[in-house]
């Protein structure tokens, strides 16, 4: 997601859990299965789960467990 700002485009500092249900090649529900089981970080938000970019990409970086496709 992309965010306006002064007319300049920033990126916001989360991805949703389908985003990186997208990037991961993985179905809705096995990303929100492995967010709820601590497997991929994230935090809670009211109601809704969000995942930091750069806690993402640190933890693709040194993951040798990757949730399985399904």
């Amino acid at each position: 997601m992309e965010l306006v700002k002064g007319g300049r485009r920033a990126e916001s500092a989360t991805y949703t859990v389908d985003e990186v249900a997208v990037l991961l090649g993985i179905s809705r529900g096995v990303a929100y299965q492995s967010v709820h089981d601590g497997e991929i970080p994230a935090k809670r938000i009211g109601r809704r789960w969000v995942i930091s970019r750069a806690a993402f990409s640190a933890w693709l970086a040194t993951s040798d467990n990757l949730p399985k496709a399904g």
